[in-house]
């Protein structure tokens, strides 16, 4: 009888009894569960995509040790410390762990590389490689700036401000700052980058708890780098906790219009408890209010496996199709700085509602992308195309690159033979967006991460509205209720 998963299921169990969110995490688990939070690792530093039980290397991280080995894009890894991995079945977590070690350890990879006639073999010293939650910062006009931040690490804010010093002193004068699918961090993290925003000494979060010693408050308190300027915020339904009191706070203070749909509904604080056994239990104390006065925590419901079903029940509700859809109580009508009505009850309805496109979401795009076989057919090009894409720069190249008919056909091929039945009508109607996260994933191997962004924005319904809502200021008076 495996009495520790006994004992473990026992403890899960009474923990869903108390609240959604709060959690026991095993000492085996505690490693891989922290990792999220921190802002580096261990490691050779290099991106890889594992398809049909094959690694190859999307990109080197720059600087890493992997890149000064010359790793390149499109290199399949064989073996890694003389174990085989090139159709050994590991997970994708396994391979992470392998390539990870201590700093200063070293590491033999033997590779494979097109056009050439034998393997190579490198041995590289692991270093500290940088796990930025800045995915992408970037000008997308003279005066435009784009910050797409994925969570909120331990560094997450220092690389924040680094990103808006630089586009600021490139000329940016409005921004767009990304926050969909980010499920939030450290607090204190999120409210030092909201208060790059927010002037004076307004608040920006305040939490409820069981007991006094848990009730806080937290305000602006530094002049910030952009206080002026306009400043559009997208948000979806993958945005939760520290990520909502980010929009909460800029929309309650009139400093930002939000874009997109509403949010998660994660408003918990939780407290870290060590046990002796090296686990952990995360038990919630308090409750997330925005400086208005909102609950962001959305209802638990009748039990937890009700509340872990809340997102296909807005879907089946229409919520992500329609604004109109999502109903809230008059008795949970708040004010903003500025007068305008904004609700709780869970989660932070934007200003700009866009609906999900439901073509990206559809099961057989998604499946492409899940499987990796979208992105293994970009490796494949990019290393049959190698020389040719060097020799443009990657304005050439998004200017006139273009994914073909016979490509997409080939593609689903390929699918097919992954087990992933050929939809005709499904790959015409996905075809734009096919042809966009094809050209994506290429643009990401031959010129790095700011072109892959670049070129998604192409066919991201959502970043344009906000592209659009940050660029037009009588839209901004209006919506603001300036």
């Amino acid at each position: 009888m495996d009495t520790e998963g006994l004992a473990d299921y026992a403890v899960v169990q009474m923990l869903e009894k108390l609240d959604p969110h709060s959690v026991y995490i095993p000492a085996r688990d505690r490693n891989k569960a922290d990792a999220f939070l921190q802002s580096d690792f261990d490691g050779i530093g290099v991106e890889f995509n594992l398809f049909r039980d094959t690694v190859t290397v999307v990109a080197p991280l720059s600087g890493g040790p992997a890149d000064q080995a010359g790793v390149q894009p499109g290199d399949q890894i064989l073996t890694i410390a003389n174990r085989r991995v090139s159709g050994g079945r590991l997970s994708t977590a396994r391979l992470s762990e392998l390539l990870r070690g201590p700093r200063g350890s070293s590491v033999t990879v033997e590779l494979r590389r097109r056009g050439l006639g034998r393997t190579l073999v490198l041995t590289m010293q692991r270093s500290r490689i940088s796990n930025s939650s800045i995915d992408a910062a970037y000008l997308v006009d003279d005066k435009t700036g784009y910050i797409k931040v994925s969570r909120f690490a331990s560094n997450t804010y220092d690389e924040f401000k680094v990103a808006l010093v630089d586009l600021r002193r490139q000329g940016m004068s409005r921004l767009v700052l990304d926050l969909r699918g980010n499920p939030g961090g450290y607090l204190d993290r999120a409210t030092r980058l909201a208060d790059e925003f927010i002037g004076g000494s307004r608040k920006i979060v305040y939490t409820d708890g069981k007991g006094e010693q848990y009730d806080s408050q937290t305000y602006a308190r530094v002049a910030g780098e952009f206080e002026e300027g306009a400043l559009v915020v997208l948000v979806d339904e993958g945005s939760a906790s520290a990520a909502e009191v980010v929009a909460g706070a800029l929309q309650d203070h009139d400093r930002a219009i939000l874009v997109g749909r509403r949010t998660f509904g994660k408003g918990l604080v939780q407290q870290p408890i060590s046990l002796s056994d090296g686990g952990e239990l995360r038990l919630t104390i308090a409750r997330y209010y925005t400086p208005a006065g909102r609950s962001i925590q959305k209802p638990y419901g009748a039990s937890y496996a009700e509340y872990s079903q809340e997102l296909a029940g807005r879907s089946a509700r229409g919520e992500l199709a329609s604004a109109d859809s999502n109903r809230f109580a008059k008795e949970l009508r708040f004010r903003t700085d500025h007068g305008r009505p904004v609700y709780g009850g869970g989660g932070i309805m934007p200003d700009v509602f866009v609906p999900r496109d439901t073509l990206a979401h559809s099961a057989y795009f998604t499946k492409l992308l899940s499987h990796g076989v979208a992105r293994a057919f970009a490796l494949s090009f990019y290393q049959a195309h190698k020389a040719e894409l060097q020799d443009l720069r990657f304005e050439q190249f998004n200017a006139t690159f273009r994914i073909s008919d016979a490509q997409l056909v080939s593609l689903a091929a390929q699918a097919a033979q992954e087990g992933i039945r050929t939809d005709v009508a499904a790959v015409r109607r996905c075809a734009p967006l096919l042809r966009n996260q094809l050209k994506a994933y290429i643009a990401r191997s031959a010129y790095g991460p700011v072109a892959y962004y670049t070129v998604l924005r192409e066919q991201d319904p959502e970043l344009q509205r906000a592209l659009h809502a940050v660029g037009d200021s009588t839209a901004q008076l209006a919506l603001l209720g300036k």
